[in-house]
């Protein structure tokens, strides 16, 4: 007879699960505490519904191999090594510190000293998926202590490694016993590094291949594989398989199929990490908190100080503002899921004594519980601490003002154009996006295309617009324009919808074929849409019209004054009493031009006074662009220099006479 008692299990979990943690969401309560807390109520110290445990474990450590795999494809080592002040400074000085304070005390407090250490490796660590998920909420990641908070999870989620393999010398060995372990560590690193070596080339091609097949499910097969595959490499060293998954996503997160890659695991991790966070609470006894609440209260405020302290001062170590300091402290305090996965081994190997691993179990989680409540207001008091100017004495130049001029602008993109669809119409616009210094990511889903021009330096990807992950991760909501110009109708007006939910400020435009499409686009959301219908339309009459040896001129002004008229009147934004008025002619004598100033332009090094364009054109420059700033309305005294970009405002002949004036220094009468 088929045993069900697996999928009775996952009934149970998931059905708990839903009606703890839509409770908790009514509260505002971290979801991962809802799901700690829907395992204490299913375990065997709750209602005792589970009856196969290590089943359960064992999916759940899926979850954490997921859960690594999409930290290492969102922090390639290009990243990585821009946080290498804070992996080589802060990040061992906040580890360390931890341990050093916590085997101090608990040699005070009468423990052996390899238990004490062995405590500290517990405290030491953070929880990744907790912190990660509230800096991606408040939009924090890219900010200071964001950055700051990344570079020492990261470490602690490298330091796992070493602890796990210290755990046995630790527990006590014979003399003898020592070396056999560091020689066992020393073959661990060399089998790393070659499977590291090994993929970081079979990778990019063996994906590339992939691609080409242009089959969303053969992709997303591949990309478990080699999440699962690589992990179960790397336990064959002896490691473990969460570095394993770390190793994966760092080798795709150097290729440019890596947000299309998170997008595709993303569903897969949240379900089975959740199963982690069920397994910790079925695991804990709740009791604990009954028989020794002063004891489980005490730990987890003396826990939440020296984590606080000792993140703080790290960071103020490697001369961040004292702001992001306390911001980053605060962050880092409560006790970190692979935390669990250590007491575990500490356990097996007597480190821990049942009731003080009961005890570790109850502090950790109640530290889970109260942090997204101590992140929500560290902001308010990391301004307060900031206010303080006795501190800007203690340390000068540290405030979060400096920190950024002196990480430059490049760390942020914002007010960007996110461009989807890299045929003819996409590469035209990245292309004069490029040479006017627009910022601007691309997005396609020819893998080879991809792979061509992202070997240039261009800001192509790989990826699927329809999904809100890869959306995010090209940040949409610090976006500007959004230029949606592939040739799929459905995937267009999926892109328009779903952009539009996940930022209503953005502009968006839409390439389409038919007119008849326009309706529905601007109903989804889409504030222009270009119909290829209507500008073929354009190009023909002015085709027949150079037949008959229309004057050139003549041609282009007509073939603008339909435009205007017919965008008039296809935009939803604009009112009928405009069309009337283009079709009159009342405005078609009045044009907005920009114009680049090139270096070996007479006009280059001379002001507006100096040029006198008005008297002499009767165009104005009623804007200038330089370096990405856009200044209205420039004073006579501002001089132009190579690069800025003018905006014109006159008539067609205004214009013109003015671009001859500053091309030659001479107005074409």
């Amino acid at each position: 007879m088929t045993d069900y008692n697996v999928l009775t299990n996952l009934l149970f979990i998931y059905t708990v699960s839903i009606a703890v943690v839509f409770l908790f969401h009514q509260f505002r309560l971290p979801s991962i505490a809802g799901f700690l807390v829907a395992g204490a109520l299913i375990g065997p110290h709750g209602l005792n519904l589970i009856s196969d445990i290590a089943t359960v474990q064992v999916l759940a450590e899926i979850g954490i191999v997921l859960l690594l795999f999409t930290i290492g494809i969102e922090f390639s080592l290009v990243q990585l090594a821009s946080l290498q002040r804070l992996l080589l400074i802060a990040a061992p000085i906040q580890v360390g510190g931890v341990i050093a304070i916590t085997w101090l005390g608990g040699t005070l407090a009468g423990l052996p000293t390899s238990q004490a250490i062995f405590w500290g490796f517990l405290l030491s660590l953070s929880s990744t998926a907790i912190v990660l998920k509230a800096l991606t909420a408040s939009e924090a990641s890219d900010s200071p202590h964001g950055r700051a908070t990344i570079g020492i999870l990261v470490f602690q989620d490298i330091a796992v490694v070493p602890m796990i393999l210290l755990t046995p010398i630790l527990a006590g060995p014979s003399d003898g016993a020592i070396a056999p372990v560091l020689l066992s560590l020393g073959k661990s690193l060399v089998v790393v590094a070659c499977i590291l070596v090994g993929a970081w080339y079979a990778v990019p091609i063996l994906l590339e291949h992939i691609v080409r097949s242009r089959s969303r499910e053969l992709f997303l097969l591949t990309i478990i594989v080699l999440c699962l595959g690589i992990a179960w490499l790397t336990s064959l060293g002896g490691l473990s398989l969460a570095l394993g998954a770390f190793i994966a996503g760092l080798v795709i997160s150097e290729s440019e199929y890596s947000h299309q890659a998170i997008a595709e695991v993303l569903p897969f991790r949240d379900s089975f990490n959740s199963l982690f966070f069920v397994s910790i609470g079925i695991l804990m006894d709740w009791h604990i908190l009954l028989e020794y609440p002063f004891v489980v209260t005490g730990l987890l405020l003396i826990v939440l100080l020296v984590k606080f302290f000792a993140g703080a001062g790290a960071v103020l170590a490697a001369s961040m503002p004292p702001r992001s300091a306390v911001m980053t402290g605060i962050a880092l305090a409560q006790v970190g899921e692979f935390s669990f996965i250590l007491a575990q081994v500490g356990q097996e190997d007597q480190l821990l004594s049942g009731i003080q691993y009961q005890i570790f179990l109850a502090v950790s989680v109640c530290s889970m519980i109260i942090t997204p409540i101590l992140i929500q207001l560290s902001p308010h008091l990391g301004r307060r601490v900031e206010a303080v100017q006795r501190l800007h004495r203690w340390f000068p130049g540290q405030t979060t003002a400096h920190v950024l001029e002196a990480e430059g602008r490049h760390l942020r993109i914002k007010d960007h154009v996110i461009i989807v669809g890299y045929g003819l119409n996409g590469r035209n616009l990245s292309r004069v996006l490029g040479e006017t210094e627009v910022p601007y990511i691309a997005l396609d889903l020819d893998g080879e295309t991809v792979r061509r021009e992202s070997a240039h330096g261009l800001p192509l990807f790989y990826g699927d617009a329809t999904n809100p992950t890869v959306l995010r991760h090209v940040k949409i909501e610090q976006a500007r324009v959004l230029v949606v110009a592939i040739s799929d109708p459905f995937m267009a007006r999926r892109t328009v919808q779903v952009a539009r939910g996940l930022n209503p400020k953005i502009h968006i435009v839409v390439r389409t074929r038919y007119l008849r499409e326009l309706e529905e686009l601007h109903q989804l959301g889409a504030d222009d849409v270009v119909p290829e219908e209507f500008e073929t339309s354009i190009e023909i009459f002015a085709l027949v019209l150079r037949t008959y040896q229309m004057p050139q001129d003549f041609v282009m002004r007509k073939a603008e004054q339909v435009r205007r008229e017919g965008y008039a009147l296809l935009r939803r934004s604009e009112l009928p009493e405009l069309a009337h008025h283009l079709r009159g002619g009342t405005l078609t004598d009045v044009e907005v031009e920009t114009f680049r100033i090139e270096e070996a332009a007479p006009a280059a090094g001379k002001t507006l006074a100096q040029l006198a364009l008005r008297l002499r054109t009767g165009a104005s420059i009623i804007a200038l662009t330089r370096g990405g700033v856009t200044e209205s309305n420039p004073s006579d005294k501002t001089k132009l220099l190579a690069g800025d970009i003018v905006v014109l405002l006159g008539s067609r002949d205004e214009i013109r006479r003015a671009m001859e004036f500053i091309l030659t220094d001479q107005p074409d009468r």
